[in-house]
């Protein structure tokens, strides 16, 4: 059955000389309406206890040069700072201020073919043409295009795409997930998928790069010059970011490759429902929880289930799955079966247990669970 989705193509841009300042200016622009745009309403707000609602049109009088950008860009400024908000008052953290370099970004809309592409350039507002290289078809209506700039200095184009995919055939197959650290994910089927760890091969280098970064800054901090016209210190600067830049790319294909695969050849799946978040508090562990990435590949097994008709279930995360006896359901205290037990023998059936592999299936068998009880509910027979 086709389903009508969103989804965002990354599209690399290479842009010229001309285009890269105006890319510049527009950056420059959407981060100060932004900044200004809060700092207004923080003013106004401790002065007169209300919301300022203030719009990007009107420093446009006090700011002509705000001008020579897409003004579809500052009207998205204005929308993100208002979700911001929102968020805010839902118990999320207050907006930030945006420092120049740290997300270099702006976001128009299509309006009557204002962004378009051919087969080798997408087409923006105010900028027209730009050569780019597509990694996949485009197919389906754009919808909006985010331009960013990454540290290491390329030029990408996030495309929105309304877009129709066709359902996955059913294998009726399902599988329990068990997410770790040494093993990324052990599956209830009994297979193990090793843990890349993208950050931790490349530790040294990155601890060697940004070593030298460190003594360049002192350098420069020496000659007193900016460290903004220090070209061995912004040589060095992009050296750090292309590390950085090659480990998240590994991450997020190795992910996005693991999850499609998982799609595919199961109907349901279930999986931990982890408090992430809490868990990187934990220094000696933070580290290597967030190299890991859980949340970003539980998010991916999510939308791509959405897309291709399949069923994504979450756990809760104080199920025992690590304790219970996948044979017979037999439940070991904590002090019986401390962390560092990898393998135990249950007590009341003397089933051999591998301890996440009896997680992964205790994983599975509480989420069949759950889809009974929510298809009997739908039913009417409960």
């Amino acid at each position: 059955m086709p389903t009508h989705i969103l989804k965002a193509y990354k599209v690399r841009l290479y842009p010229n000389e001309e285009q890269q300042i105006f890319f510049a200016k527009s950056f420059g622009c959407t981060r100060f309406i932004w900044n200004r745009m809060l700092s207004d309403k923080i003013d106004h707000y401790n002065e007169h206890k209300t919301e300022l609602k203030n719009t990007p049109a009107q420093y446009k009088k006090e700011f002509e040069w705000l001008k020579e950008v897409d003004s579809l860009a500052l009207a998205n400024v204005q929308q993100n700072l208002r979700a911001a908000y929102s968020k805010f008052f839902k118990g999320a953290g207050f907006p930030k201020f945006k420092k120049k370099g740290q997300r270099d970004s702006y976001t128009t809309n299509n309006q009557k073919g204002t962004v378009a592409i051919t087969d080798s350039t997408v087409k923006l507002p105010k900028i027209g043409h730009i050569n780019a290289k597509f990694p996949s078809k485009v197919n389906g209506l754009i919808k909006s295009a985010t331009i960013s700039r990454t540290p290491s200095g390329k030029y990408y184009a996030s495309l929105l795409v309304e877009t129709i995919v066709n359902e996955l055939p059913k294998t009726h197959s399902n599988i329990g997930i068990d997410l770790g650290l040494t093993d990324f994910i052990v599956l209830s089927d009994g297979s193990k998928v090793a843990n890349p760890k993208f950050l931790a091969k490349l530790q040294a280098k990155l601890a060697r790069e940004q070593k030298i970064l460190a003594k360049r800054r002192e350098v420069a901090k020496a000659d007193q010059r900016k460290l903004s016209e220090s070209r061995n210190y912004q040589k060095q600067k992009l050296k750090v970011a292309k590390v950085y830049e090659k480990i998240t790319n590994t991450r997020k294909d190795f992910l996005h490759k693991l999850s499609f695969n998982l799609i595919k050849n199961h109907d349901v799946i279930a999986i931990e429902d982890l408090n992430v978040k809490g868990m990187v508090k934990n220094r000696k562990l933070s580290k290597a929880i967030s190299d890991s990435s859980w949340s970003s590949f539980t998010t991916m097994l999510a939308y791509k289930a959405e897309w291709y008709g399949k069923e994504l279930l979450k756990i809760d995360r104080w199920f025992p799955s690590s304790k219970t006896c996948s044979g017979c359901g037999h439940l070991l205290t904590k002090a019986e079966l401390p962390l560092q037990v990898r393998s135990w023998n249950c007590p009341s059936c003397l089933q051999s247990n591998d301890r996440d592999i009896n997680a992964s299936i205790n994983i599975l068998n509480e989420g069949l669970r759950l889809v009974t009880i929510k298809t009997v509910g739908a039913t009417g027979l409960a």
